[in-house]
């Protein structure tokens, strides 16, 4: 006996959502995209032509795409035809792949998301799935776009550009010596300028066009032979000097687009060349990606932002303010990991913010063993006499103080350091252990007595037995919401190319991985 199952029976409509079970993500999606406030959507709208799909709709479907591990847009459009909760979410209508992805890489998509994480979070403190005591941040690195072999490096712009400059500047000497052009007064008198190179390609085309009149009315063979002869050398040196105008434009947009990067792709711009984790070939290879930065509590993804630098430590203090000015007020604990762990991070975190930093420096835990601490040349474990203000060596000598000394980093930031040096080093029978420094040199000792203090505050607050609690969450915090990402969801490289498309992929990305946890906590 058979269920009855009748092909050529007419089968009403039904409502769409009786399809759904009460707890399918569907349903989710729609709440939380209908919690946005209705002018975050007021962008969007357009007063003339055909009247477009409403913001609302298409946020809702393209959440529901990522859910499902669908990140393309001609994907998305087959979904919204025979998925039953796409069918429900768009009400009947199918916008087509172009429709999605005009939309999906909007100006005002960046908005809309940051809207969208902020009502997100509202939601789970109203649920009190998340408590406002922290925030755990980290950082993973997502391949871009772009072809791996499209590179241009810094040290090679600027080696090739050195070598210009020299070259352009022996030649111009070379042509007013010879007065084929008169002097000119450089704006730089280190290099000429693009303008004052195509002053020397005038002033070389002016002796090719003498040459090319005489050449023209001379009938005699002989003379014709002699300045053809003549004008090749004004002529290949004109090919030349239009060739460096060209090639130094290429130079200085090459530095404009890498700005304070060392390398950028020629496909993805935006697109920094970094090590990945996943190194297939296992030989260290550079591909062109993005480093992503994320905040979260709960597991779940509260703020992110995308930077070009391949390290964490020069990200925290901007992504802080990025989440101060565009998503929520900082909790009272910081939380990171030794990545993040430096001077000017700690004084942003502890100093200006007055918060507590849960972040380690990157000789934390090796302080922390008995070996080191028990090493008498770490220079860490050495006696300080603060009367004399002075250090005492293994082999028992004084390092005096001498001076102050400061140094400033390539991003602007002053380091402040106290010089002691050894009063004799001659004749130690300790020294290949304790120093490298020549024979007749004394061995020196810088000390950063801020960044010194800053250690003993890290580790007089990790000491503590709540502020330890909530650091060892970190790995079971923030860790996580990169396997939801790259396993479970299988998002593992960008598909749009520029860091503003980029950051709106990866904004849906995760907000996919929130809905995602979301909705199977139970």
């Amino acid at each position: 006996m058979y269920k009855n199952y009748n092909m050529n029976q007419v089968i009403l409509p039904m409502d769409l959502e009786m399809k759904l079970k009460e707890t399918d993500i569907a349903f989710h999606i729609h709440h939380l995209v209908e919690s946005i406030p209705t002018e975050a959507f007021a962008p969007f709208y357009k007063a003339t032509g055909c009247p477009s799909y409403h913001p609302k709709m298409m946020l809702k479907i393209i959440l529901c795409g990522y859910t499902q591990s669908v990140f393309s847009g001609r994907r998305i459009e087959d979904l919204t035809k025979d998925s039953v909760r796409m069918m429900w979410l768009t009400q009947g209508y199918e916008p087509s792949y172009r429709t999605i992805n005009r939309f999906r890489i909007h100006p005002q998509m960046q908005e809309l998301l940051k809207q969208c994480f902020v009502q997100f979070r509202c939601q789970l403190i109203e649920e009190k799935c998340i408590d406002q005591q922290a925030i755990f941040i980290d950082g993973t690195k997502i391949e871009a776009n772009a072809n791996k072999f499209t590179f241009v490096w810094k040290k090679a712009i600027l080696k090739y550009h050195a070598s210009l400059i020299e070259k352009s500047n022996e030649l111009y000497d070379q042509l007013v010596k010879e007065q084929i052009m008169p002097a000119i007064e450089k704006d730089n008198e280190e290099q000429l300028s693009i303008e004052e190179l195509k002053e020397v390609a005038s002033a070389l085309q002016t002796v090719v066009d003498d040459y090319t009149e005489k050449l023209e009315a001379s009938q005699d063979g002989s003379v014709r032979k002699e300045l053809r002869k003549e004008r090749k050398t004004p002529k290949q040196l004109l090919k030349q000097v239009n060739e460096w105008v060209s090639r130094k434009q290429k130079y200085q947009l090459d530095l404009q687009r890498m700005d304070t990067r060392n390398s950028y792709s020629k496909t993805d711009h935006d697109a920094t060349f970094m090590r990945m984790k996943d190194d297939y070939m296992k030989n260290g290879q550079l591909k062109p990606g993005y480093n992503v930065q994320v905040a979260t509590e709960g597991q779940y993804v509260l703020a992110y932002d995308v930077y070009p630098n391949p390290t964490d430590t020069k990200t925290l203090t901007p992504f802080l303010k990025e989440i101060q000015a565009n998503y929520f007020d900082l909790p009272e604990h910081i939380v990171a990991d030794a990545g993040y762990g430096s001077e000017p991070n700690y004084q942003y975190v502890m100093e200006d913010l007055k918060k507590k930093a849960l972040i380690t420096y990157g000789m934390y835990r090796k302080e922390q063993q008995r070996k080191y601490q028990k090493d008498p040349f770490k220079t860490s474990n050495w006696a300080y006499d603060a009367t004399s203000d002075s250090y005492t060596c293994p082999n028992g000598k004084k390092l005096n103080y001498q001076y102050d000394s400061t140094r400033t980093d390539q991003n602007g930031f002053k380091r402040q350091f106290k010089i002691y040096e050894c009063e004799d080093c001659s004749d130690c029978p300790l020294r290949a252990a304790c120093t490298k420094a020549r024979e007749g040199n004394n061995r020196k000792l810088a000390i950063n007595t801020h960044w010194e203090e800053q250690k003993k505050m890290i580790q007089a607050t990790l000491s503590e037995a709540k502020t330890a609690d909530i650091y060892r969450k970190r790995k079971i915090d923030v860790e996580p919401v990169f396997g939801f990402l790259k396993a479970n969801l299988g998002f593992t490289r960008f598909s749009v190319r520029g860091k503003s498309k980029v950051r709106n992929e990866i904004g849906l990305a995760f907000m996919a991985t929130n809905l995602r946890k979301y909705t199977a906590r139970g």
